[in-house]
């Protein structure tokens, strides 16, 4: 543990804020445009540039995205702060009686949860982790708390295979492809682009459920395995219950925001209208943002019951999205310059002279984990290195599907040395990165193995 040890302090001394990351990234990709791309006629090169950067900040197609992508996150926060799926994680910390049957449970459960929503899957994950290291305390056996929190964290290394995976929904939307590629295919290869790629070319095809039951079934053994060895800890943690409104006597119109009536009602309504606008869809395996979006918010009103634990919940949960709210522009920006000086035609170029038909995944797999370190986000990652992994896998061949999954694979499993997203985590378990991180860098060896075997024999 003492090398993980070492990478954790090397990263606390090195590795900038991700807001910091981002504004690095632009200014490397200035410079880099300016070195390695022809400026236009009769126009300053840097101002051009300049002019690049700000048409991508502010590409409507892009902030719709941005926007997609914060719901994800926040609605399924919301969920796991509702009661009925508070009562859940409680029953569920019933079946531990050990840090072997802890990591079991959390890991499963987490993985499962985070197979349907990642911001769901995070949050739920880290709550189970705590709640059981509770119940241990009431009950009066030790658990190696660290352990159960990294297993409360699996969720992010299966989430962009999963129902929530940002470049496979946004496949799936009619006439992303042929947005995010605008400017940056050859026009040869334009005629190539598909208008869509169903769920069950990517998520749900054979050969993703495969890995991920092959992962649902290794992450647990791996953790069961270390818990037999690995000393337990004592904890001294007080209950964590999430601050949710109470009834107070109110009068008027303000009785609106406390009746169940009206928000139960209003979350049947918009169920109604999600399955009337999406029951073709859905048969279709048609998976997309808004779809996806659109039934967590009417299952939040159901389950929050009124307005005013609803919006409570919001505020609670909002927190955890402010960094995608200011960090998606700036990628966008990087988008902006790279389509429209060339640079991104200039790197597919690169990867298809390095690659074959069977090497490409593997390169997109591998190039993916290293950008998900310095731009820890799948949808941030997607606008950048999207359009390249797409122009060198029409050019070599290769399945737009794989390629895509590739991407997705390589983006999540790094997120097990990158601990940005685990930051809700660490704030609700109290736990510290290097405390995580010795069992989180073993389970990215051990999905890093199945993922690259995965995309070979496919």
């Amino acid at each position: 543990m003492s090398i993980t040890r070492s990478i954790e302090n090397i990263f606390k001394k090195v590795l900038p804020s991700p807001f910091a990351i981002a504004v690095l990234l632009t200014l490397l990709t200035i410079l880099l445009a300016l070195g390695f791309t022809p400026a236009p006629a009769n126009e300053n090169h840097l101002l051009a540039i300049l002019s690049y950067w700000e048409k991508g900040i502010w590409n409507n197609d892009l902030l719709v995205f941005a926007y997609q992508m914060m719901l994800i996150l926040v609605l399924g926060h919301i969920l796991v702060l509702s009661k009925p799926l508070n009562t859940l994680i409680g029953k569920l910390t019933g079946l531990v009686h050990s840090t072997a049957t802890a990591v079991i449970l959390v890991s499963v459960a987490t993985m499962l949860v985070s197979f349907f929503n990642w911001g769901l899957g995070l949050i739920f994950g880290a709550i189970l982790a705590r709640k059981v290291a509770e119940s241990a305390q009431h009950r009066g056996f030790a658990i190696n708390y660290p352990l159960v929190g990294a297993s409360g964290y699996v969720g992010l290394m299966i989430w962009h295979g999963g129902i929530s995976g940002s470049a496979p929904l946004k496949v799936a939307e009619s006439g992303h492809i042929a947005s995010i590629m605008s400017g940056f295919s050859d026009p040869a290869l334009q005629g190539q682009l598909p208008d869509s790629i169903a769920f069950d070319q990517t998520v749900l095809s054979s050969f993703n459920l495969s890995l991920f039951a092959i992962l649902l079934v290794l992450v647990p053994a791996l953790l069961y395995l270390i818990a037999k060895k690995a000393p337990t800890t004592p904890t001294n943690l007080p209950i964590y219950s999430p601050d949710l409104s109470k009834k107070t006597h109110l009068k008027g119109a303000e009785k609106l925001d406390q009746s169940n009536v009206l928000g139960i009602g209003f979350g049947l309504l918009v169920l109604t209208a999600f399955f009337y606008q999406y029951w073709e869809a859905l048969g279709a395996l048609s998976i997309t943002p808004n779809l996806l979006n659109f039934f967590m918010l009417g299952l939040a009103f159901l389950l929050h019951k009124n307005f005013k634990n609803f919006l409570h919940a919001l505020e609670e949960a909002i927190k955890g999205a402010t960094g995608i709210l200011i960090q998606f522009p700036l990628y966008f920006g990087v988008m902006g310059i790279m389509r429209e000086s060339g640079m991104v035609v200039e790197i597919s170029d690169f990867f298809v002279s390095i690659s074959t038909t069977q090497t490409l995944p593997i390169f997109t797999f591998i190039s993916a984990g290293l950008v998900n370190i310095f731009v820890p986000s799948g949808g941030g990652q997607w606008a950048i290195q999207g359009p390249i992994v797409i122009e060198s896998a029409l050019k070599l061949g290769v399945a737009l599907p794989k390629a895509i999954m590739a991407l997705s694979y390589g983006d999540q499993i790094t997120n097990m040395l990158q601990p940005f997203w685990a930051l809700p985590l660490l704030g609700i378990t109290k736990l510290k990165a290097r405390e995580i991180l010795p069992y989180t860098l073993l389970l990215m060896l051990l999905g890093s193995a199945v993922y690259i075997i995965g995309l070979l024999l496919i």
